[in-house]
């Protein structure tokens, strides 16, 4: 049974998640991107991004956390991102990009997770963002033609 309580906590979490995944579509968009959210708030076993975008030929699969200090993101929401970008994206490894996003406040880091590794099968058991960290992806310098 859940209270009342709970389920404003729930709500509030969730426009949590929805803010974030608005304001960086809008983001991408901004730098020239072609995004969207996915409208999926339940976590299931489907291989469905939070947002989808593409630039030039390169096709990209975010997840996005709203976070104040630190985000975490388990193996399984990074494993979506690559069988999404495996099934859906034809091109070769090297234009389709697995990135989770942490939107610390109004500071966004993003980190590229490699092919070599989903191939390998040696993801981590999570990746953590923390603040002080600085991401290994540019969105306004990545990846031209």
């Amino acid at each position: 049974m859940t209270t009342e309580i709970d389920r404003i906590k729930l709500r509030r979490w969730r426009k949590r998640g929805f803010y974030s995944e608005t304001v960086l579509v809008k983001l991408l968009q901004k730098k020239g991107y072609n995004a969207v959210r996915v409208p999926v708030s339940n976590p299931s076993l489907n291989p469905l991004p939070d947002i989808m975008a593409r630039k030039c030929l390169h096709f990209y699969a975010f997840e996005v956390k709203n976070a104040s200090y630190y985000a975490y993101f388990p193996r399984v929401q990074i494993d979506k991102l690559f069988r999404f970008l495996d099934l859906f994206c034809p091109s070769g490894n090297e234009k389709k990009h697995a990135v989770v996003a942490a939107h610390l406040g109004k500071r966004w880091l993003f980190k590229e997770i490699s092919w070599t590794d989903w191939e390998k099968n040696k993801l981590p058991d999570k990746v953590r963002i923390l603040k002080r960290d600085r991401g290994n992806l540019n969105i306004d310098t990545c990846y031209p033609q």
